[in-house]
């Protein structure tokens, strides 16, 4: 089943009269949508108790829940003190992910910085194997880990190098955000073929059941030169991409991922919209 949501907690959800996001399961059943992403985007500031409140909500409306690990988590880091504190962040938002629900957290791969692209890669193939390690050691690698593509040139996460890296691990999936995709790509996704095009890569080289179970999140995203600028709304008509081929592709190949929408302030009410273009294919 093919599951819908925003990442946090959009405009209409306030106008409604929700105050916190232990209201968010009970307001996404109500307009129909069944996922939730938590983002820990800015650090883990979420207690212990709020997130067994907000975990116990998500269970009663059957809407299930993932998180995004902080931005700043960067595997090609040159030092491997740094390297390790990214470790830690991901096993930090795992630790909170379990007491809210969820079994995937999100993850941003890494930056350039001042290396080559080639040694960024490098480093970031091997910190994620010593992540792996340390989830096996500590019992924690019974979540899948979301490896997410990124939307501007001096980042780690091409949906190649993406794919790539779900071949050191078997709970690494991908996260597939069609628009920083787009973005990094300077408009490549229009058709219903260039949706398909990845998907077959990926389960050419990772295999049917990490793509059918994979991560997206979509939204409209306006790029320069460089990639991704900033998140826009459905509505807009200037930037890419469009929803209805990727619902098309999800369709012809039966796969069942998680769609969050990221888009402006308009997450959840896009989430719908994107909810009811797949429903009428």
């Amino acid at each position: 089943m093919v599951k819908f949501g925003p990442s946090g907690n959009c405009k209409s959800f306030y106008e409604a009269g929700y105050k916190h996001s232990k209201d968010a399961a009970k307001w996404l059943s109500e307009i129909g949508l069944d996922h939730y992403e938590y983002s820990f985007g800015k650090g883990i500031i979420l207690s212990e108790a709020t997130a067994l409140v907000i975990g116990e909500e998500m269970r009663k409306y059957n809407i299930s829940i993932s998180v995004h690990a902080p931005y700043y988590i960067n595997f090609a880091t040159p030092t491997d003190e740094m390297a390790d504190k990214s470790i830690m962040y991901v096993v930090n938002s795992i630790e909170k992910l379990k007491l809210l629900g969820g079994d995937r957290v999100v993850v941003h791969p890494a930056s350039c910085g001042k290396m080559t692209r080639e040694k960024a890669v490098q480093l970031t193939k091997e910190r994620l194997v010593k992540l792996y390690e340390v989830l096996k050691e500590k019992g924690l690698d019974d979540v899948y880990i979301c490896l997410e593509t990124m939307g501007k040139q001096a980042q780690i996460g091409t949906y190649q190098e993406i794919i790539d890296f779900c071949k050191i691990a078997p709970n690494y999936i991908p996260t597939f955000d069609f628009g920083h995709i787009n973005a990094l790509g300077q408009g490549c996704l229009k058709t219903k073929e260039d949706y398909l095009n990845i998907f077959k890569l990926a389960i050419k080289e990772i295999g049917f059941e990490k793509v059918d179970k994979c991560h997206i999140h979509f939204s409209k995203i306006e790029y320069s030169a460089k990639g991704e600028v900033k998140h826009l709304t459905l509505e807009d008509q200037l930037y890419g991409p469009e929803f209805k081929p990727l619902a098309e592709a999800i369709k012809e190949l039966n796969l069942n991922p998680i769609v969050v929408c990221e888009s402006k302030e308009v997450m959840a009410l896009d989430a719908l919209e994107m909810k009811k273009i797949y429903n009428s294919i």
